[in-house]
């Protein structure tokens, strides 16, 4: 992962290739509070659920919608699960309900909530606020309960909260950018926490134009980090770039939607993963930079968040991947930064936090502090909401800045009322060195960690000072990268 994005380069041209037409959806949060009688016990359990549920088209109450929804389920005494997901059938009129299918963690349990609101044009509030659910556990009945939507101080809050955002085609963000220019690199990478051992997996796939014209090549490498052992990691390639509708495939292999295979090292290392996007994408840098790449770089995610399930094999070790959270993201540019610092974290509860801090390679701009690029997924919505203005510093004193280190990193910056505090360290121990070459010729070195540990700190001015909005700690869960020249 890496980036020089400092300085406008208006030969680059608009090819559209990779970019779909972005149309309208739906965003909106809601809470429900009620109650879940496990059976064989005699007491219910008090049940609060608080969900941001998201459409990639704008809703329409006399036809159906799907929906995806993430959030927070808490179960008095028994469970209090930030990733709960799953997805809403939401058809008022034409099927006459909406339904919610909630899965989430209770004691190292894996459950499903599944009930529907059964839409009545006689009882219209009533109907439309009351959940009755059953809970399931590997497809066996385990208890019943039923929601209620509290009308009297949910009703303004759930009305506000609803969003019609543009909506992008991520299927389409993952078609080459590449027209035949030289001097020119593009990479799909992928980073992923297994949460049933631990580790860390890092798939990178990059095509190379060389500056000097020459016919172009695809390469890459695929690397884990246990939580107990040494990091490992194979490289494969080069070999001659194969150009896809969508995606990446060279050497076998091959980055498609939905899915990532291959192998490397002869097959000491093997993967065979299904990908299942959560989130809407997410632009680190301008929006605009990625539909028209003016600047020597640009970085995107077709989904800020993501699921994983399939095998990742290294050795003689399987690590089977179910519901394994992680992100894959796009760069297109002319090669790697001076100097540069990246951070994803899933921060749970449906939060993600994106960083890019690079010094340019241009002539005149190295001696300057690195530009930070940074969005912070919360709540549903997305902040800074212009990225360009702290990185540039257009907003004066809110500036972002960067400290770019190892072991440790920081970040921090404001933005409006708010500001952030980002402290990462990548532990020598859980680090990989990787050599990079531009398309230029010359060498980078990464620094990679994909169990890193990561300090976020969100505060908002209120009357009297800045008080803490938000505050997350992740211990080996984060994916950050340091390179150097």
């Amino acid at each position: 992962m890496s980036a020089d994005a400092t300085t406008p380069n208006t030969t680059e041209r608009d090819t559209g290739r990779g970019v779909g037409a972005p149309g309208r959806g739906t965003t909106f949060s809601e809470t429900m509070l009620g109650s879940l009688r496990l059976d064989g016990e005699d007491d219910a359990r008090r049940v609060r659920l608080d969900l941001r549920v998201s459409a990639d088209r704008v809703m329409r109450l006399t036809g159906t919608t799907e929906a995806r929804a993430t959030g927070r389920i808490r179960i008095a005494g028994w469970a209090d699960d930030t990733g709960a997901e799953g997805e809403l059938e939401i058809s008022p009129l034409a099927r006459r309900r909406i339904r919610y299918r909630i899965a989430f963690t209770a004691r190292g349990r894996r459950l499903t909530l599944d009930g529907w609101k059964s839409v009545s044009p006689l009882r219209p509030v009533a109907s439309m606020t009351v959940l009755p659910y059953t809970l399931y556990e590997n497809g066996e009945r385990i208890g019943t309960g039923t929601l209620r939507f509290p009308v009297t101080t949910q009703l303004v809050p759930f009305l506000a909260s609803f969003r019609f955002p543009l909506r992008e085609d991520k299927d389409a963000l993952l078609a080459p950018r590449w027209s035949g220019e030289p001097g020119r690199t593009e990479v799909w990478y992928t980073t992923v926490t297994d949460p049933a051992s631990g580790s860390g997996l890092w798939l990178h796939h990059e095509l190379t134009a060389p500056a000097d014209g020459s016919a172009p090549f695809a390469h890459g490498w695929a690397a884990v980090f246990p939580k107990d052992g040494p990091v490992r990691h194979a490289r494969f390639g080069p070999a001659k770039w194969i150009p896809e509708a969508a995606g990446f495939s060279a050497d076998g292999v091959a980055v498609r939607p939905g899915s990532l295979t291959g192998t490397a090292d002869g097959g000491a290392l093997r993967w065979d993963l299904v990908e299942q996007p959560l989130a809407e994408p997410l632009f680190t840098f301008p929006r605009w930079s990625w539909r028209r790449p003016l600047l020597p770089a640009a970085q995107i995610l077709p989904a800020a968040r993501a699921r994983y399930d399939g095998t990742f094999t290294h050795d003689d070790t399987t690590l089977t991947l179910t519901a394994a959270p992680g992100a894959s993201a796009r760069i297109y540019g002319h090669g790697n930064a001076r100097r540069w610092a990246w951070l994803h974290a899933d921060l749970g509860g449906g939060d993600v936090l994106e960083i890019v801090a690079a010094v340019s390679m241009r002539p005149g701009l190295r001696r300057l502090p690195p530009l930070v690029f940074l969005r912070l997924l919360h709540d549903g919505s997305t902040w800074p909401r212009r990225p360009e203005r702290p990185a540039v510093g257009w907003a004066g004193p809110g500036r972002f800045r960067a400290a770019i280190d190892l072991p440790t990193w920081r970040v921090s910056g404001r933005a409006g009322l708010r500001r952030i505090r980002v402290e990462v360290t990548q532990p020598p121990e859980r680090t990989l060195a990787l050599d990079y070459t531009d398309p230029d010729g010359t060498q980078a070195v990464c620094r990679n960690s994909e169990r890193a540990d990561a300090h976020v700190l969100v505060e908002r001015w209120w009357v009297g000072g800045w008080r803490t909005e938000a505050e997350w700690t992740l211990n080996g869960t984060a994916h950050a990268e340091v390179g150097t020249r």
